[in-house]
């Protein structure tokens, strides 16, 4: 008894294995050029930052820009480091959000924690009044804030800008999120092995919260490195100034050095480039673990 295979097959093998396995090699490459598109999309605005920093200023006021340039200049980069202080700027922005970022961590860690393993009357409330805070639209405390920070006699120092936000209402909620995943076994065993409460969060809980605290640090770190409004409000010392508030004194009345100012936007661009590259694995890990969508 003879057997007959279609074309293309051979005996034993199913005709659809080539169809079956085309399909994923499909769906693959669409979400390949997808992802490609959206990078592309993304990538872009950084892209054009950069080509006009090393545009020549008078390319830019004659319209001789191009997507793909020619010849570099430094001129913006030289003119942006000589004629604006932007180095102090950038070591103001820096001092602000180091100590910011690890005074917020801290209360937002420790405050998630209680929020979420500790059974206390009014936990719920207490939640749900943080959480209600994410509603209410930072300018309206901005008035407020200032009568508070100018009684303390802070005002035109480091302390105005950093201590009003220690507290991040997401950062609890986010803190609380993580620490919800957390097995309750584990702490009551470390406290059956008389650790107390600061002891099991220094030595159990927060070796394994790494990815929570890349989350927080990075988070905290961009809003406070790119925040303009309330340093505003709060400097008055133009040595005092961060980077996002001195940039904007390169806009001028009349005409702007856009080379200029693109190059100090380009500085100010980079630490968080670099600070989310370190912290890519754990932010993630961070957000997944935290039930975020």
């Amino acid at each position: 008894m003879t057997t007959t295979t279609r074309p293309g097959t051979t005996a034993g093998s199913s005709p659809h294995v080539t169809t079956r396995t085309r399909r994923p090699d499909r769906t693959r490459w669409s979400r390949f050029l997808v992802v490609l598109v959206l990078a592309a999309v993304w990538v872009f605005p950084l892209y054009w930052m950069v080509v006009t920093a090393l545009s020549s200023r008078s390319d830019l006021v004659a319209g001789r820009v191009s997507l793909v340039p020619t010849s570099l200049d430094l001129g913006g980069f030289r003119r942006a480091l000589t004629d604006f202080p932007v180095l102090q700027w950038v070591q103001n922005s820096f001092a602000i959000a180091v100590v910011a970022v690890a005074l917020t961590v801290v209360v937002d860690v420790t405050a998630g924690y209680v929020l979420a393993k500790h059974r206390f009357p009014g936990r719920a409330v207490v939640f749900f009044l943080v959480v209600a805070t994410l509603m209410i639209p930072v300018q309206t405390l901005l008035v407020p804030q200032f009568d508070l920070v100018n009684d303390l006699g802070w005002i035109n120092s480091y302390w105005a800008v950093i201590v009003p936000r220690s507290a991040e209402a997401f950062g609890v909620f986010l803190a609380r999120q993580y620490f919800l995943s957390l097995p309750d076994e584990l702490l009551e065993a470390a406290q059956l092995d008389g650790a107390g409460q600061l002891r099991t969060l220094w030595s159990i809980v927060l070796p394994l919260a790494r990815p929570l605290v890349a989350v927080l640090v990075v988070m905290t770190f961009t809003y406070r490195w790119n925040e303009f409004a309330w340093p505003l409000v709060a400097l008055r010392d133009p040595a005092l100034y961060t980077l996002p508030v001195g940039l904007s004194f390169l806009q001028g009345q009349y005409t702007t050095d856009y080379p200029a100012l693109m190059a100090g936007a380009l500085v100010s661009v980079l630490p968080v480039l670099v600070l989310f590259g370190i912290a890519q694995r754990q932010f993630v890990a961070g957000i997944a673990r935290s039930g975020l969508k």
